[in-house]
């Protein structure tokens, strides 16, 4: 069975509809979950997240919403967005990115409609996965989260979620059947046409101020 890395931020709704999607790996693929701060990814790469940029935020929650139901996946939007995710990653790490773990709380966010500002149901969530929500000021959880980022920066994830196979990246929730045509048949991305692709010059730049 290969390895993959799953990288996510639990501010992302396609990261709670991708990861019901994983579920179709389940006997091709050894998944280790990796929780990275979006937010760094995004400073690193210079790019404004889809909730900064008004119509695409409209779009993405309407889009997420409908494409869910298609699924058959319960989803209703935090009671506000974006949020700041750092004590949910923390949790994961303390929990031990175990994906029981994971899911209850993606599920505590994208399917309840609370607020997660909200102290006393983000300890409620904290104490369910056995956890005290002191210690996820420890420097060592803090560290993790940091270097999970770095690492990822580092592999090129530029976005949430990415499944890595074999330091192939693939992107978003909706990359799952190209990851299945690549595991049936890694060469499909060796061909002339995927090569060209990978390699195409620039042929404009936009300025910037």
């Amino acid at each position: 069975m290969k390895k993959a890395d799953w990288y996510f931020d639990f501010i992302s709704p396609f990261a709670y509809i991708g990861l019901a999607r994983l579920g179709r790996f389940s006997e091709t693929l050894e998944i280790r979950y990796r929780p990275v701060l979006f937010a760094g990814l995004l400073n690193h790469w210079e790019q404004k997240g889809p909730a900064e940029i008004p119509p695409k935020r409209v779009w993405t929650f309407r889009w997420c919403t409908w494409w869910a139901a298609q699924q058959g996946i319960a989803l209703r939007a935090p009671a506000v967005h974006p949020f700041n995710p750092l004590p949910y990653l923390r949790l994961s790490i303390a929990a031990g990115n175990t994906p029981v773990a994971i899911r209850r709380i993606f599920e505590a966010l994208w399917t309840t409609g609370n607020d997660p500002s909200d102290e006393r149901t983000f300890a409620d969530l904290a104490r369910s996965l056995n956890v005290d929500p002191v210690r996820l000021g420890d420097q060592a959880i803090k560290d993790a989260l940091r270097l999970e980022t770095e690492q990822a920066i580092a592999r090129g994830v530029f976005g949430v979620p990415t499944l890595i196979v074999d330091d192939e990246l693939f992107w978003g929730a909706d990359a799952m059947d190209f990851v299945e045509a690549y595991l049936a048949d890694p060469r499909i991305i060796a061909t002339d046409e995927m090569k060209r692709a990978a390699n195409l010059p620039a042929g404009a730049s936009r300025k910037r101020n």
